[in-house]
């Protein structure tokens, strides 16, 4: 059987020829920055080919490498198909990312749905024969019993705690436990995923754990990951799920750890995700989210044993899976909206989750209006030529001036790329400095003075494309008309989603109170940015508030109380949903949102 190694670690990897160098090192837990699913789209998955023979090199990788990488023997994992041994070194290393935890939080009254109560099993006698589970739903006044809660060890007389879900005994444990009581609270995003453990005695967050979704590896956004259940119908939902459970146990158990919890005092978990990441957590097939009609498997809260899919945590445990409206309005949106209590906000508000995909509810005096439009991966870093996550080395904000560039980087260290945050910034400053048209193009260097300042920032290749150098050196990181129009196309979408559900509710920008900015994307951004690059008009700049997390902040409030969760679910049925493409003269209105503002 043949080997591969891969270097620095010099971890070896037995194989069958038959999959590409990417998934090999993925199968063997070997980092692997994957964006575009194995496409050959995103150039990210580079090694350099130590020993051994790895191929002809593709076309594909001879268009996207520069010609120096391929001299020194590095190619793309993703289009290499090794047949026999091979030596590599991998050239990438994961990056520790800032992922948002936090969130605005309303009162409301704590009334779960998992409660303890001790019990006292007496010894049978002849005159008193009353079977053990009899005594317990006497004491408890349980409606039923779990017959799983029977099997607890050592079933004999004395103090036990009965664990009730819905005043149905769950559970059984030795002793009285009723002082530790657990429940942990989840988002689920496309790009990172946060756990919270709760003591659901007191309500108190002890901590959170957070990373970059496990099903990276198969795609940066949903339908790539839709792409590879397809292409996969044997193990595609199998590997999609395991993914991304194997990732929440991975988590849960380090904070447990931190606060001397044992996973098996975990009694309920509630989760916050889009549509799309929530049937991919329960195993059901996301296929039909992917292609017209866009009718998803579920869209209801989901109730079940959290072991049922993996999930590690007291036996008898509870998943709970909050609901979603559509495809692609999902359970994050349903917690956003009823965190910011939108259906009894007075006035109209615009409540946006900007990513991947941007989900927009307008409120309007109590009628509440849905959209979502593809913003593309872009806004995330991906799909830009020096693009990567909000990790160390990422440009995060830059200001353009005569006196030079003034850079922000994420961990104050040399650059390495530029973020989602950043590539927003960037285009805002190449406007207001008049670098970039509002259409989107590079004005010419030579429309500058050669005393002006900014012609020493455009660089003119060979075919006179013209580019935004950041950084100096032989290999800068520039901003290139591509990268623009990335922008331009996720803006023109989600500006296009904000005003077509005002045309629906027939309300004026005057008539707007506020604008609710949620999310981890969101949060990095300055109003500024936000409307500097027209992604929403100038005149909601006052008007805009940031809320944090909601999605977590949402999946916390149904864990600590019932009525959030039956809230939740009737607000889902009350919301109404615009498809943005059956709209009538949407195409003229995204083309009119993909132009720019100008600066005066």
């Amino acid at each position: 059987m043949p080997l591969i190694t891969v270097m620095p670690e010099g971890k070896t990897i037995d194989y069958t020829p038959g999959q590409s160098l990417a998934d090999l090192m993925l199968g063997a837990g070997i980092f692997v920055d994957n964006a575009c699913g194995g496409k050959g789209i995103c150039g990210k998955c580079k090694v350099r080919i130590l020993e051994g023979d790895a191929g002809d090199i593709t076309e594909t990788e001879l268009r996207i490498l520069k010609q120096e990488e391929v001299e020194s023997g590095i190619r793309l994992g993703c289009l290499v198909n090794p047949e026999g041994d091979l030596k590599v070194e991998s050239l990438q290393k994961e990056k520790k990312h800032d992922v948002l935890a936090s969130g605005y939080l309303p009162d409301f009254e704590f009334k779960t749905d998992i409660t303890k109560m001790p019990v006292t099993i007496h010894k049978p006698t002849l005159d008193d024969q009353t079977p053990f589970e009899d005594q317990i739903l006497e004491q408890t006044g349980a409606e039923g019993m779990d017959y799983t809660a029977l099997g607890i060890d050592s079933m004999k007389p004395g103090e036990y705690t009965a664990i009730l879900h819905k005043g149905r005994v769950a559970g059984l444990e030795h002793g009285d436990t009723t002082g530790r009581r657990f429940g942990v609270a989840i988002d689920i995003g496309t790009t990172t995923v946060v756990c919270s453990l709760v003591d659901m005695n007191t309500g108190e967050e002890l901590g959170h754990a957070s990373e970059i979704n496990a099903q990276k590896h198969f795609g940066l956004d949903v339908l790539t990951r839709i792409t590879y259940e397809i292409e996969h119908p044997e193990d595609g939902i199998i590997k999609l799920r395991k993914a991304i459970v194997g990732s929440i146990n991975k988590m849960v158990g380090s904070i447990c750890d931190r606060f001397s919890v044992s996973t098996d005092e975990i009694y309920e978990i509630t989760v916050g995700a889009n549509c799309t990441m929530m049937h991919m957590l329960v195993g059901v097939d996301a296929t039909p989210i992917g292609k017209a009609p866009f009718a998803p498997v579920f869209a209801k809260a989901k109730d079940m044993r959290a072991a049922d899919i993996g999930l590690k945590a007291a036996p008898g445990a509870r998943l709970y899976c909050l609901p979603s409206v559509s495809a692609y309005i999902g359970a994050d949106i349903v917690a956003g909206a009823y965190v910011c209590d939108l259906k009894h906000r007075k006035g109209n508000t615009i409540f946006i989750d900007i990513g991947t995909n941007g989900e927009i509810v307008l409120a309007a005096n109590g009628r509440l209006m849905s959209c979502s439009c593809a913003a593309g991966p872009a806004l995330e870093g991906m799909n830009i030529s020096s693009g990567m996550r909000a990790a160390e080395g990422a440009i995060e904000d830059i200001h353009i001036g005569e006196d030079g560039l003034e850079l922000k980087i994420i961990g104050d260290c040399e650059p390495a790329g530029i973020c989602g945050s950043g590539i927003l910034t960037v285009t805002k400053e190449l406007l207001r400095t008049g670098i970039v048209r509002k259409t989107g193009a590079f004005v010419k260097a030579d429309k500058f003075g050669p005393d002006d300042y900014r012609s020493k920032y455009i660089l003119v290749d060979e075919e006179g494309k013209r580019s935004f150098r950041m950084t100096d050196g032989d290999d800068p990181l520039c901003i290139t008309m591509g990268d623009v129009r990335q922008v331009q196309l996720a803006k023109g979408a989600i500006l296009s989603g904000f005003m077509a559900l005002m045309k629906k509710a027939g309300i004026g920008m005057e008539d707007l109170d506020s604008v609710l900015i949620a999310g981890q994307f969101g949060a990095h951004l300055p109003a500024d940015s936000i409307t500097g690059t027209g992604i929403l008009p100038f005149e909601v700049e006052d008007k805009i508030e940031y809320v944090g997390n909601t999605s977590k902040t949402g999946a916390y409030m149904a864990l600590m109380s019932s009525d959030v969760k039956r809230e939740m679910e009737e607000l889902a049925h009350e919301m109404d949903y615009l498809e943005l493409g059956a709209t009538e003269n949407y195409e003229r209105l995204l083309s009119e949102c993909l132009i720019f503002p100008s600066f005066k």
